[in-house]
């Protein structure tokens, strides 16, 4: 017989981390590694730290924590465990080549980059179908718009200036 003092002292092993805290927490990480990367981007003249600063905060922080948020509020259905995998790889590989491809000049590397990132927003922009229109799914559909116009923009800028 267990007694209630043992009962209390059990784990829950069933809960589970939920897709969205982990882009969130990723997002925040990217955050503060990019406040750090402008922090010390001038003292030690990196050449492109302030692009590789704003991007790491814009892209891959700020644009990955929305993602996971919003998604998951805002989505008329629960997203897949296997969608939020897919989204989550391609987004941060499509992110670690924008930033490789740029840092060494290989604009091919960050066209890949891009048309992964391009591919996460158009797979996050279906997950919205058939939901209710309120304010927080426009500046999602907006967030997701600004990506899906800039992303095409920053590859035609990889390649004017390599």
């Amino acid at each position: 017989m267990v007694d209630a003092r043992s009962a209390s002292l059990r784990i829950d092993t069933s809960a589970r981390i939920q897709p969205c805290k982990i882009f969130y927490a990723v997002g925040v990480a990217f955050v503060v590694t990019g406040g750090l990367i402008a922090a010390v981007a001038s003292p030690l003249q990196l050449e492109k730290g302030s692009w590789l600063a704003a991007y790491l905060v814009l892209v891959c922080g700020v644009a990955q924590a929305a993602l996971g948020r919003w998604q998951e509020s805002l989505s008329p259905r629960p997203v897949s465990t296997r969608l939020w995998a897919t989204q989550f790889v391609a987004w941060n590989v499509g992110n670690a080549l924008v930033v490789v491809g740029t840092l060494r000049q290989l604009p091919f590397v960050v066209d890949v980059g891009g048309l992964l990132l391009f591919g996460v927003v158009v797979l996050a922009a279906s997950t919205l179908r058939g939901g209710r229109a309120r304010p927080r799914l426009w500046a999602y559909s907006a967030l997701l718009l600004v990506l899906a116009v800039t992303i095409p923009v920053g590859l035609v800028l990889a390649h004017v200036r390599s």
